[in-house]
This record gives structure tokens, C-alpha cells and sequence, in this order.
């Protein structure tokens, strides 16, 4: 479970940190672009930052009104007796830490069925930290769309 969950915190911390770079060597620091970018029912930069945060795993449900991204079950190619789904809601217009909410069920496999298996706390935290992070250099970095 362990190495599952930082492959999957790796992951997302690489596309979290991907565009970073290309970025750091502005001597000027841009205008921030404004926190309430609602093209689309929700914070958009909470919805962008969310598809990327998720992109690892294949989506079921995504409805920018409602705010809701949800994945499929995905299992770690190195750990196939382990599988995570997540869903995330966006519940403001507003870029807040609040307005983030991650729910993610697990399951591992025993006697060739599914079963339910706890998800750490930390992991569903440390989703919303990076999907919080990206939302906000994406703000700092004026995506409009």
C-alpha cells in the first residue's frame, strides 16, 4: 500500500512541478489572475488542476457544473493486487483550500476478489495539498482555459 501511494504521490507531484521550470527564470513577477475564473460551474483552476492532478487514471465522471471528477479503478502496473479509485468535488467558484474536498476508496486482492482495504488519511490530504498547488500556478501562471 505504502508504495503504491507514493508512486501515485509521485506521479502527481511531477505534474504538479513539470511546468515549474520554464517559469523560474522571470525576473518580474506576473499580476495574479483572478481567483473566481468561472468559465464552467466551479473554480476553473481548481477543475484544471484536478484533470491533471488525476490524468494517471482513467476517468468515469466529470461534471464541471456539479463539480465532480470522479476516476476508475486504477492499479499500479507494479502493484496489481492493489487498486485506487478517487473522487473529487469542487464546492466553490472560489480558489480556497475549503473548496477542495478528495474521497478515495482502495481495495487489494485476496482469494481472487476485491476486497475493501482502508485509505490512509494522509493520502486523501496530500491529494488536495497538490491539487490546492497546482490550482494556485496555474492562477500565479494566468491560465485562462
Amino acid at each position: 500500500m505504502v508504495s503504491r501511494t507514493r508512486l501515485i504521490l509521485t506521479i502527481a507531484l511531477l505534474a504538479t512541478t513539470a511546468g515549474c521550470a520554464r517559469h523560474s527564470s522571470k525576473s518580474k513577477v506576473a499580476a495574479l489572475a483572478p481567483a473566481r475564473m468561472t468559465t464552467i460551474g466551479v473554480n476553473a483552476y481548481l477543475w484544471r488542476a484536478t484533470l491533471d492532478t488525476l490524468s494517471f487514471a482513467p476517468l468515469t465522471q466529470t461534471d464541471s457544473n456539479g463539480g465532480v471528477i470522479t476516476t476508475d479503478w486504477y492499479a499500479n502496473p507494479a502493484n496489481p493486487s492493489e487498486r485506487m479509485k478517487v473522487t473529487v468535488t469542487i464546492l466553490d467558484t472560489e480558489l480556497r483550500a475549503d473548496a477542495v474536498r478528495v474521497a478515495a476508496s482502495r481495495q487489494v486482492a485476496q482469494a481472487g476478489q476485491w476486497v475493501d482495504a482502508p485509505v490512509q488519511a494522509a493520502t486523501v490530504q496530500k491529494l488536495e495539498e497538490i491539487i490546492l498547488t497546482k490550482a494556485r500556478d496555474l492562477r500565479r501562471n494566468g491560465f485562462t482555459g
